[in-house]
């Protein structure tokens, strides 16, 4: 029998005790990693059938079954949830990592009230020069890292990428001059 020695009208006392300590344990200590809570949902059940006078043997069966059954259910439940949920790469602040900026506000290397700024796809952001060079307002950078609320550039070597300094101009296409005619061939030697 399993009644460990405990008057078979405590028992249902005893479920909600495990139930309500699996329960504070799973929230304080666990953190919510749902460990425990299908044991405190299968103690409470058992606490239930306690109640109503259903041999011991029946309550553990809901106690040590249910709790196994309701956690091996919830385990793959997360486990799906969890996979369809995760953050793709590039979402947050990490998205801009690798992206151009233009310096709007000069970045100094001594800059101690924050006041660099390059502008991304629009959104301005306080900035941080990689190499503790300054760079000037109107510089064309790369962002290279994201460092709490500032982002790290570095400048874009000119030569890698020329920035035309006017728009190209619309004008109609010039015709393409005929090429030469060919050279008369060298007249045939008399001997």
């Amino acid at each position: 029998m399993l009644d460990l020695g405990i008057d078979l009208n405590a028992w249902p006392w005893v479920w909600l005790g495990v139930a309500v300590f699996f329960a504070i344990i799973e929230l304080t200590v666990l953190a919510g990693s749902f460990v425990l809570l299908p044991f405190s949902v299968s103690a409470f059940a058992a606490a239930l059938l306690g109640f109503y006078d259903v041999a011991i043997e029946l309550q553990w069966l809901m106690f040590l079954g249910g709790g196994s059954v309701l956690w091996v259910v919830l385990y793959r439940y997360v486990k799906r949830f969890a996979g369809e949920n995760e953050m793709a790469p590039g979402v947050g602040a990490d998205r801009v990592v690798g992206l151009m900026a233009i310096v709007t506000s000069t970045i100094d290397p001594d800059d101690t009230s924050r006041r660099g700024r390059v502008s991304i796809d629009g959104e301005v952001w306080g900035a941080l020069s990689e190499f503790n060079s300054p760079l000037p307002a109107g510089a064309k950078t790369r962002v290279t890292a994201v460092n709490g609320t500032r982002v790290v550039v570095r400048p874009i070597d000119p030569a890698a990428a020329p920035t035309p300094t006017a728009p190209p101009i619309s004008s109609p296409a010039q015709p393409i001059p005929p090429p030469p005619p060919p050279a008369d061939p060298p007249p045939p030697e008399i001997t």
